[in-house]
């Protein structure tokens, strides 16, 4: 996961609440386990007219022309609920979004965003409506500033804080995925391990070249 510290870019408006993760990328795209090649199922019910034959509608936001290079969502309310799919967030940051803008998130989607090192940004309503607003005059002009050190999106307007809890805005920095972060308990956990089969040596299981379990 590559450290994320300061991005500018495109911001495009999907202000609808509850979107949940079905809407993101519905099941029937999920077709791998692969987190590879998810991009062209992300919102693929908004996003085509005819979703089998990926015929794009020219009405839905992130096809029209102005916010085609789009890396940040200002989003409604509740974004990302539903179920747990981490798959959401991988068609995300596949199709390029390093920044979900909304007022309050699914908690399992948010932490699905920061596993994956997607910042997800807390606004209040009123203040990502006023970014929608000030945006649409002329998207690739009007970029967004969000700076995860300062904990401000900077726009025309002036600059507009955001919430993140502190443990997840130290691992976006360092770019830490929660196995990376588990690696750096590693000595903690050997010496665990080490306790416990000494003391537990029938809870050493292992699988021999037979298949059989091995104890001990």
């Amino acid at each position: 996961m590559q450290p994320f510290r300061c991005h500018r870019g495109i911001a495009a408006p999907l202000l609808q609440a509850n979107i949940d993760t079905d809407a993101i990328i519905p099941s029937r795209e999920m077709r791998q386990v692969s987190r590879k090649g998810l991009s062209s199922g992300l919102f693929s019910n908004w996003r085509y007219t005819d979703a089998a034959a990926r015929h794009p509608d020219p009405l839905f936001v992130l096809n029209r022309p102005a916010y085609a290079n789009a890396t940040i969502l200002l989003c409604g309310s509740n974004f990302g609920c539903g179920s747990s799919r981490e798959f959401a967030v991988w068609a995300l940051a596949e199709f390029g979004i390093r920044v979900i803008v909304a007022p309050s998130f699914g908690a399992i989607f948010q932490k699905n965003c920061i596993a994956n090192g997607v910042l997800s940004a807390i606004v209040p309503d009123a203040a990502v409506k006023e970014l929608a607003r000030w945006v649409e005059d002329d998207p690739p002009s009007r970029l967004l500033t969000v700076d995860l050190a300062t904990g401000l999106i900077g726009s025309g307007l002036g600059e507009t804080p955001f919430e993140i809890a502190e443990a997840d805005r130290a691992r976006l920095l360092r770019g830490v995925d929660p196995v990376t972060h588990t690696l750096t308990h590693a000595d903690a956990i050997r010496a665990f391990e080490k306790q416990r089969f000494e003391k537990h040596p029938w809870a050493r299981v292992s699988l021999a070249a037979d298949g059989k379990i091995r104890t001990g």
